[in-house]
């Protein structure tokens, strides 16, 4: 039908022009019809004046610095902040995308932005008001970035080959919405003649002749009948035609979207392996080992720090050639070593023919780890929050060694104590004792396997008296909070002690353990007695992805005797960072605070140590506040430490060194209560998992018991007592508790008596834990 009117519809344009139709409908069909051709390629508004926010914020860092002062820019809907204002022109520390973030007001001057978990910003304002200004302007530039984004992505449509195809669909949708009024019009025309008709019709019934009238008006009903047909057509072509176009449109524009998401994850990634590469870059060329630089030419490190929180100092070796400062012969006795010396006077002690003899042959292997598959989030997702050592975890989340056993790890690089000893310099000393503080991390870099936690009166001793010097000792001395107290004697003259009480929280992506306490150093000869705690240890990706260990933090290694002091800093990984991953600076002053030696490397590989020849104070970066940097000019670094490889196989046992593999090695003569007889732990290391969790679970129904009954006789006691407040009376076995004279602490110290019952055979005191 509506072919058969098209040639007729287009012969009575005129007529209808002069009667007003066409004028009013082709008045409402302009009126749309612009509006599908606007959307081939519109530009980008453009930002309106006053678009940028500047100033300063306070912005969380972590727990061991808080809130830092940041300089903060909001432009085109991106918030970015700069540690300083000189840095805005090539240095960003972070960006976050407002327009799908989330504004969230915590109290008068706290406020948190966040884009659904991959970037938080904890922020704090200087005042209330301050606070308020940044979120009318944080709420405006979201608003005109959702705008923006969603004007950008209607505009995506028209581009490239779907243009052309845009283009057709619109000219279509255009004839449809022409058609459409040309059948308004004539509907209208055949109404009003219809209606017309009707009239005239009604005044020739009263005059009599109404035969030719009534074959007029049926003409025009029927043509009304027939147009109206074709309007009803039109109206459903052009529905249906809109509909398909419009959900191939919603398609088209939900593939933009997915396609813009790959290409920001695509984008992380390249920033992360160009980081890695810059990584490589500087350390084969900015930092070349000692041996490839012979000559002694200058290098500068600790520059170019782009992390959020990098190092106050900078340190670079001195432009002249100049003699160096260490010197020291080769120990044809230890000539394996990865210590190296500072002074000529280090040195071990050789070892007696009746030694060498004694020494035993350790294991160098232990069963591979079963590939046992788990259900993690299972377990883990109602622990949030708890506290490690309270949450019921089977042993496939375990690695074969207890606490105590992973406690005396510690003593992988006793040389370095060993050579300490025999320095005269307390400040070349201090260098040897920092750089032990952080060879024990250096196990830990692929150790994601969780210790046994040992049971209340859990011992383990370490004797190497025979092929290092040596003995160690470890007891669990409480179970909650969970403490254990660690003492080992050298006879190359030094002691270590120490008692440390784990703090752990599971917070769903990450692990925190916090070690609480103190260790001590002490030296025979020179009667220095040193002192420092451990950092922080977060596990990442605990729920997805591969795990990871950081350790982050600051340590203080003081000499209570001269007042030395050596401050170590641990950067937190960050790969928005250029520089070295787990990098560790230090810097070993006197009482005075003068600077002497500075330390640096990384705390899973190795330690250099330079010594200071100037130091000197640099203002902030172009005039801007912040915290001056201490450039430090030394002479050429040598090797102070370096880890020793891992074992071959160390992927299929736990990623274990060789003094880890030998710690659960089965030996004659141990307590009663030492951690190579516990049971459930043996299990575990030949593969048993299944018979180990139940073994595990008895020792801990065991343990709850002994507890309940001590608390009974604690209750009993305290009713007979005056008083009637009830007492723990759990006691440690070879550990004394009481306050420490150096740093005031109340501690565990060893007070004797473990080695001699050893000797006899005699441990009729330990009590029956296992």
């Amino acid at each position: 039908v509506g072919e058969i009117l098209r040639p007729g519809i287009r012969g009575q344009a005129g007529e209808l022009s002069s009667r007003g139709f066409a004028d009013t409908s082709t008045g409402c069909a302009a009126a749309r019809a612009p509006q599908p051709v606007v959307m081939s390629e519109p530009k980008a508004p453009a930002p309106p004046p006053g678009d940028t926010y500047k100033g300063w914020l306070f912005k969380w860092t972590n727990y061991i610095k808080g809130y830092q002062r940041r300089w903060f820019v909001l432009s085109n809907g991106l918030l970015s902040y700069y540690r300083t204002q000189a840095e805005m022109g090539h240095t960003c520390r972070g960006t976050i995308n407002l327009a799908t973030a989330n504004i969230v007001v915590e109290d008068s001057c706290n406020f948190v932005i966040s884009n659904g978990g991959a970037q938080t910003y904890h922020l704090k304002a200087s005042s209330e008001v301050e606070r308020q200004r940044w979120i009318t302007a944080l709420e405006l530039a979201k608003a005109k970035a959702v705008r923006m984004q969603a004007e950008s992505g209607e505009s995506g449509q028209g581009s490239g080959t779907r243009n052309s195809e845009v283009q057709s669909t619109l000219r279509t949708l255009g004839s449809k919405v022409e058609d459409l009024s040309t059948c308004n019009d004539l509907i209208a025309k055949h109404g009003s003649a219809l209606q017309r008709s009707l009239s005239e019709l009604e005044g020739v019934r009263l005059g009599g002749d109404t035969g030719d009238k009534i074959r007029q008006v049926t003409e025009r009903a029927t043509l009304f009948r027939i147009t109206s047909n074709a309007m009803i057509n039109a109206c459903r072509d052009f529905l249906a035609l809109a509909q398909a176009h419009s959900k191939r449109w919603q398609k088209a524009l939900q593939a933009e979207r997915e396609q813009r998401v790959r290409l920001e994850e695509t984008l992380e990634q390249l920033a992360k392996q160009h980081n890695h590469l810059e990584r490589a870059f500087r350390g084969a060329t900015v930092l070349p080992p000692p041996l490839a630089n012979p000559a002694g030419d200058s290098k500068v490190s600790g520059k170019g720090d782009v992390s959020d929180e990098d190092d106050e100092n900078e340190f670079f070796d001195a432009m002249e050639d100049v003699p160096e400062f260490i010197t020291v012969p080769a120990d044809p006795k230890r000539s394996g070593s990865n210590v190296s010396g500072i002074s000529s006077e280090i040195g071990m002690d050789d070892q007696s023919p009746q030694e060498v003899e004694l020494v035993r042959k350790r294991r160098t292997r232990i069963p591979d780890k079963p590939n046992y598959s788990l259900n993690l989030w299972s377990i883990m997702k109602n622990c949030i929050g708890k506290e490690l050592s309270k949450i019921p975890m089977p042993v496939n989340f375990n690695e074969p060694l207890s606490m105590l056993q992973r406690l005396s790890e510690d003593l992988e690089y006793h040389e370095l104590l060993d050579k300490a000893a025999k320095c005269q310099n307390p400040l070349e000393q201090l260098c040897y004792v920092a750089a032990f503080s952080v060879s024990s991390y250096s196990t830990t870099v692929h150790r994601t396997g969780k210790p046994f936690n040992p049971l209340l009166g859990e011992t383990f001793e370490l004797d190497r008296l025979h092929e290092f010097g040596y003995r160690s000792l470890c007891e669990q001395v409480s179970h909650h909070p969970p403490a254990a107290a660690h003492h080992v004697i050298s006879k190359r003259g030094w002691t270590l002690r120490q008692e440390i009480t784990l703090a752990s929280k599971f917070r769903g992506k990450y692990l925190s353990i916090m070690p609480l306490g103190t260790i001590h150093c002490i030296f025979e000869k020179s009667n220095n007695h040193y002192t420092w705690k451990k950092v922080t240890t977060t596990v990442h990706n605990i729920i997805v992805g591969k795990l990871w260990i950081d350790q982050s933090g600051e340590i203080d290694v003081v000499n209570h005797r001269t007042g030395d002091r050596c401050h170590l800093k641990f950067a937190p990984y960050s790969y928005f960072s250029r520089d070295v991953a787990r990098k560790v600076t230090g810097v070993v002053t006197d009482k005075d605070g003068k600077a002497h030696f500075v330390l640096s490397g990384t705390w899973d590989e190795k330690m250099e140590v330079s010594r200071v020849m100037q130091s000197s104070r640099g203002g902030g970066e172009n005039g801007t506040e912040g915290k001056q940097k201490t450039v430090y000019q030394t002479l050429r670094a040598r090797e102070l430490w370096k880890k020793n490889p891992l074992p071959e196989g160390a992927e299929t046992m736990y990623y274990f060194s060789l003094l880890a593999l030998t710690l659960n090695e089965q030996e004659e003569g141990v307590a009663p209560t030492d951690s190579r007889r516990r049971p459930d732990q043996r299990l575990m290391e030949q593969g048993h998992w299944e018979e180990a969790n139940a073994e595990k679970q008895r020792l801990e129904e065991k343990q709850r018991s002994m507890r309940r009954e001590r608390e009974r006789e604690a209750a009993r006691a305290a009713s007979a007592a005056e008083d009637g407040v009830p007492q723990d009376n759990y006691k440690a076995q070879w550990f004394e508790r009481t306050e420490d004279p150096t740093t005031g602490e109340v501690t565990h110290i060893y007070m004797g008596g473990y080695w001699e019952a050893k000797e006899q055979a005699s441990w009729d005191m330990c009590p029956d834990i296992f």
